[in-house]
C-alpha cells in the first residue's frame, strides 16, 4: 500500500530518568518547578483541597526566591548540576549496548519530561524500552511516580512499546564497589583522615515508613554494606526537611552540629542515595553543612562527590543496565 506509514526498524530504547530541576537559577523558573514537584500526590500525600491552597498561598510566594538563592550558590555554565550530569551519564551510555540501543535521558519534573522522550524514543523505532529511574533506594515519592508518569504517557499511545523498568539496586555488589572505589579515591585524595564518615540520604516523612515504604530499610542496608566494603561503620542520617512533619531521623543537619562535641572533629559525608550531584548535595551538604559543623566546633570537612559521570559510577550504571536488557539484547 502506497499510504502505508514508514515503519523504522525496530530498535531497543533506555531512558534514564532524575528527578528535576529549574530550567533557570530565578524565582520565576523555581516557581514552575516547585508547582509542578509539589503537586505530585506521590510527594505530598495530603488532600489536593488541603494542600493546594497552601502551596499556591504561601509557599510558592515565598519558597522560589530563597530556593533560586541556593540554586545561585552551585548553578554552572552548562545549567543546573543535575541536568548536566544526567546529560553526561547518558551520553556516556551512548554506545554502551551496540548500535541497535538507543539512550536518552528525562527528568520527572520539568525538562526533558518523560512524555516527550518516550515519544522520541518511539518515533526513532524503539519497540522496547528500559525506564530506569536513577534511584538506587524505592520510594514511592521517587521511583514510583517516575514510573507513573512512564505509564501516563503510554496511556495516550495507540501503538505502545513493550516496557521494563529497573529495579532498586540499593544492595546491588556492583553499586556498592562503585560506591566504596569512589569513596576511597575521595579519601586518598584528602589533606586530612576523617574522625567520621557520614552518609547522608535524602529524608523522607516518617508517615512513608508507617505506611510500608522501603525506602528507610533500604537505606540503612546500603549503609551497612558500604561500611562493611570500607572497613568502617559509617554515621547515617536523612536531610531536606520539609513542613512540620515528622521526618526520618537523625536529622543530617542536627548530626553535623552534634558532632564536634563528641569529638568528631574531622568529617567526610557522603550521599549513597543521590546519583548525580545536585542542590540537596552541593548546597545543603557541601556549603551548608560545612558551615554548621565548623561552627560547632568542627576543624575538618569534606563533601566527596556521588558517583555522577565517574569512570566507577558508569561502569556500574552500565552493568546494571546491561543486565535487565538481557534477552532484548540476545536471544532469550
Amino acid at each position: 500500500m502506497t499510504d502505508h506509514p514508514v515503519i523504522s526498524a525496530p530498535k531497543i530504547g533506555v531512558l534514564i530518568v532524575n528527578l528535576g530541576t529549574p530550567d533557570a537559577a530565578d524565582a520565576p523558573a523555581v516557581r514552575r518547578y516547585l508547582a509542578e514537584f509539589l503537586s505530585d500526590r506521590r510527594v505530598v500525600e495530603i488532600p489536593a483541597l488541603v494542600w493546594q491552597p497552601i502551596l499556591r498561598g504561601i509557599i510558592l510566594r515565598t519558597r522560589p526566591r530563597h530556593s533560586a538563592h541556593a540554586y545561585r550558590q552551585v548553578w554552572r555554565e552548562d545549567g543546573s548540576p543535575l541536568a548536566a550530569i544526567t546529560r553526561a551519564q547518558a551520553s556516556a551510555l551512548a554506545d554502551a549496548f551496540g548500535s541497535g540501543v538507543i539512550v536518552d535521558h528525562a527528568m520527572r519534573y520539568g525538562r526533558p519530561a518523560i512524555a516527550e522522550r518516550l515519544e522520541a524514543l518511539k518515533a526513532a523505532g524503539c519497540d522496547r524500552i528500559l525506564i530506569a529511574p536513577l534511584y538506587p533506594q524505592y520510594c514511592a515519592a521517587t521511583t514510583a511516580t517516575a514510573n507513573d508518569a512512564a505509564f501516563a504517557a503510554l496511556a495516550g499511545m495507540r501503538w505502545q512499546p513493550a516496557i521494563r523498568t529497573l529495579p532498586p539496586y540499593f544492595d546491588d555488589p556492583a553499586y556498592i564497589a562503585a560506591l566504596k572505589a569512589s569513596i576511597e579515591q575521595g579519601l586518598t585524595a584528602l589533606d586530612f583522615a576523617p574522625d567520621a564518615i557520614v552518609a547522608s540520604f535524602h529524608g523522607m516523612p516518617q508517615r512513608t515508613l508507617d505506611l510500608g515504604d522501603p525506602y528507610h530499610c533500604q537505606c540503612r542496608k546500603t549503609a551497612r554494606l558500604l561500611g562493611e566494603a570500607l572497613g568502617r561503620e559509617l554515621i547515617v542520617a536523612f536531610q531536606s526537611r520539609f513542613g512540620r512533619a515528622k521526618w526520618l531521623e537523625p536529622a543530617t543537619d542536627a548530626t553535623l552540629a552534634a558532632l564536634p562535641a563528641k569529638g568528631v572533629k574531622r568529617v567526610a559525608i557522603v550521599a549513597p542515595g543521590f546519583s548525580a550531584d545536585c542542590l540537596e548535595t552541593l548546597e545543603e551538604l557541601a556549603i551548608r553543612g560545612r558551615e554548621s559543623f565548623m561552627a560547632a566546633g568542627g576543624t575538618h570537612f569534606a563533601y566527596l562527590p556521588c558517583l555522577n559521570d565517574d569512570v566507577a559510577g558508569m561502569k556500574m550504571l552500565r552493568s546494571i543496565l546491561f543486565r535487565e536488557l538481557e534477552g532484548w539484547l540476545t536471544p532469550a
